[in-house]
């Protein structure tokens, strides 16, 4: 729980948490949003001049990219679940609950890259709430210079 929020029902309820936490850590930020099956990225075989679901629901996806170092971006979708962008660093499936947790890890400092020497490689770790950590494998090509600063 973050700032007060255990559970982000809706792309909306996400976005403005991520405001906030943008605040927090006195980032800019810029949304963009996608609403209706139409302009969702998941929804490509809606038919031409279909907005909504076939339940009848008006999917809403969001792009939110923060400012300053690391980079970061986040694609929230209508699924609950999210991709966040960290230098070039992919981490797709992470829970919507769980988006605002990661960006705190990031922005707080708390997340560092692990290497391994056989075979060699590096490891995105991002520890989460509840003892918990996402580990996401970088190719040694995006290390930027941000990423290799947090190397242990």
């Amino acid at each position: 729980m973050i700032g007060g929020v255990s559970h982000l029902p809706t792309t909306e309820a996400a976005v403005t948490a991520l405001r906030a936490l943008a605040e927090t850590y006195d980032r800019e930020i810029e949304v963009t949003h996608d609403i209706g099956a139409d302009r969702t990225s998941r929804r490509t075989a809606a038919g031409v001049g279909v907005i909504t679901d076939p339940d009848g629901s008006l999917p809403h996806e969001a792009f939110v990219e923060f400012g300053g170092l690391p980079r970061v971006s986040v694609r929230l979708y209508p699924e609950d679940d999210a991709l966040i962008d960290v230098e070039g660093v992919e981490c797709p499936d992470i829970p919507r609950d769980d988006v605002p947790a990661f960006l705190h890890s990031v922005f707080g400092g708390r997340v560092y890259v692990r290497a391994r020497r056989v075979p060699p490689g590096y490891f995105l770790i991002v520890p989460l709430p509840e003892d918990r950590t996402h580990k996401e494998f970088i190719p040694m090509i995006v290390l930027t210079p941000w990423l290799s600063a947090r190397v242990r």
